[in-house]
């Protein structure tokens, strides 16, 4: 198991983003917000992700970052097709991963929750990779914050007038 110390995992990729925010109750953690990303979309690889969550990215590089090189965005976690781990906020801060969003009547759900970027999308399936990584993480995370056990969602969920991922080839019997 992966250990966790001061909101950081430990033994994985760290790229620290000054796109977060603090807590209001930083030991509220109750929820896990499974997501997909790819940059940019249905292209995987690169260092496009990186560039978005420290607002580095080249809004000339793709047509498609001009819409979104200028937003504040970041996430937890991001676990790439080859497993690799990327953490880019402590556990104990709020990333801006969930925008407007509510779960079980609660909203503002970045507020309690952890946000984890898988990188895929909609129309394609995970890598082996990606579910032993993030069956590692759901294990550490259930254990430094054990309100988080049986609360994992897709950002579908707790959005579902705006976003549509992890998508349908997403593995939820693993999960619950």
């Amino acid at each position: 198991m992966m250990q966790i110390k001061s909101g950081w995992l430990c033994g994985i990729r760290q790229v620290p983003v000054s796109h977060f925010g603090a807590r209001a109750k930083p030991l509220d953690i109750s929820l896990i917000v499974i997501h997909s990303i790819s940059l940019p979309p249905q292209h995987f690889g690169g260092h496009h992700v990186d560039a978005l969550f420290t607002g580095a990215l080249d809004p000339n590089a793709h047509p498609f970052f001009k819409d979104i090189a200028h937003l504040e965005l970041s996430s937890h976690l991001f676990i790439n097709r080859e497993g690799l781990i990327t953490q880019y906020v402590s556990f104990l801060d709020r990333a801006f991963h969930a925008g407007r969003s509510e779960y079980k009547g609660r909203k503002e759900c970045n507020e309690y929750s952890i946000g984890i970027e898988l990188e895929g999308s909609d129309y394609c399936a995970y890598t082996i990779s990606q579910y032993e990584s993030l069956d590692e993480v759901l294990n550490s995370l259930y254990q430094a914050y054990p309100r988080t056990r049986g609360a994992v969602a897709g950002h579908n969920e707790i959005a579902p007038l705006r976003k549509t991922d992890p998508g349908a080839y997403f593995a939820w019997g693993r999960y619950r």
